[in-house]
């Protein structure tokens, strides 16, 4: 019996030797792809690494801060009032800068028709400001302001401006449809018109009427058909009178 126990041990060494090529083979084969895995995972971890870093740069840093301000547009308006209100800290990171919140301050200025506040990178935050500028001048109860071509009064003055036609109607605003009416005509007849024109008023939106040098009254009506109207109260004026109506242009008067 003893060489059948041998023969049965020898065939049992053989099947273990003949296992453990096989299973070093399977490790052998799943290496590249354990490497590829910790590669993957490596590039992520720098990868979130490299953003938190950035955001940090940008953002809590001086190397992309505020370093310079300009400003453009300003005639009547003092630079240095605009840089008081945009009170942007110098060496702010430039992200930081809160753009939306520079452009309300400026806008409350009266004199500011719009404010635009962008930046410039790496490091200046550029503030472009569109004035108001006065058409006429309106007389309130407590002072006399000047009003821009939309109806706003926007700046006290001391005394009646001497080249700037007077706007009379009821309350001065730019949702006023007497206001807006006045002022579109105003705005749209012919420079050479204009500058006769000593007072521009309206009770409606209907009713506009110009006053001009000499004491002649034009009744210019709506705000519609400047144009043609302008037209016909030029070939009108060449005729002696005091009133003239152009709110119909095809069918005109003078008396």
């Amino acid at each position: 019996m003893a060489p059948t126990r041998q023969r049965s041990g020898s065939r049992a060494t053989r099947s273990v030797r003949g296992r453990r090529p096989a299973a070093a083979r399977k490790r052998t084969g799943n290496a590249p792809a354990r490497r590829k895995a910790l590669r993957r995972r490596w590039v992520a971890v720098l990868s979130v690494l490299t953003v938190l870093g950035l955001g940090y740069t940008v953002g809590f840093t001086e190397l992309l801060a505020v370093r310079s301000i300009e400003v453009s547009g300003t005639d009547r308006i003092e630079q240095a009032t605009v840089l008081d209100l945009a009170a942007i800290p110098r060496l702010r990171p430039m992200v930081r800068a809160d753009t939306d919140g520079i452009e309300q301050r400026i806008a409350k200025v009266p004199q500011v028709e719009r404010v635009v506040v962008s930046r410039t990178w790496p490091s200046t935050i550029t503030i472009e400001i569109t004035e108001r500028h006065p058409v006429a001048y309106f007389v309130a109860h407590d002072g006399i302001r000047l009003v821009d071509r939309a109806g706003v009064p926007f700046h006290e003055v001391g005394k009646r401006p001497k080249k700037l036609p007077r706007l009379k109607v009821e309350t001065v605003a730019a949702s006023d449809q007497a206001t807006g009416a006045a002022m579109r005509v105003l705005t749209a007849i012919p420079d050479k018109l204009r500058k006769r024109v000593t007072e521009v008023s309206a009770d409606t939106g209907n009713s506009v009427e110009l006053r001009l040098t000499k004491g002649k009254v034009v009744r210019w009506g709506n705000a519609a058909q400047i144009e043609r109207k302008a037209q016909v109260l030029g070939a009108l004026l060449s005729r002696p009178g005091e009133y003239y109506d152009v709110s119909s242009p095809e069918l005109p008067t003078v008396r």
